[in-house]
């Protein structure tokens, strides 16, 4: 995972399972039970407005070991941990936002 903060926005480069790589812009960021997840979309020009009502976000998960210099991340796939990371983002971002 590469950050890249200009303009104070925080992009992330992930590999999918392709191997191609694959932009995302982090909405938000939480630590639950000392595990890092990412609230990401593939909108990575916030001032651009998509014609559709809705936009795509995923959540990933840090697997990488505390020790680290890189970060590594797998997208949330099982439903009762989306479920409930699901229910903590959209707690902390405004009531408008609702994650299904």
């Amino acid at each position: 995972m590469n950050n890249d903060n200009k303009n104070n926005d925080t992009k992330v480069e992930f590999i999918d399972e392709n191997g191609e790589k694959v932009s995302f812009n982090v909405i938000e960021e939480t630590k639950i039970n000392n595990v890092k997840y990412l609230l990401v979309t593939e909108n990575l020009d916030p001032a651009i407005e998509s014609d559709e009502d809705e936009e795509v976000a995923y959540i990933l998960k840090d697997l990488s070991e505390d020790s680290s210099a890189d970060a590594v991340y797998e997208m949330v796939e099982d439903d009762k941990e989306l479920d409930y990371i699901s229910k903590i983002f959209e707690e902390l971002l405004d009531d408008d936002v609702e994650l299904s």
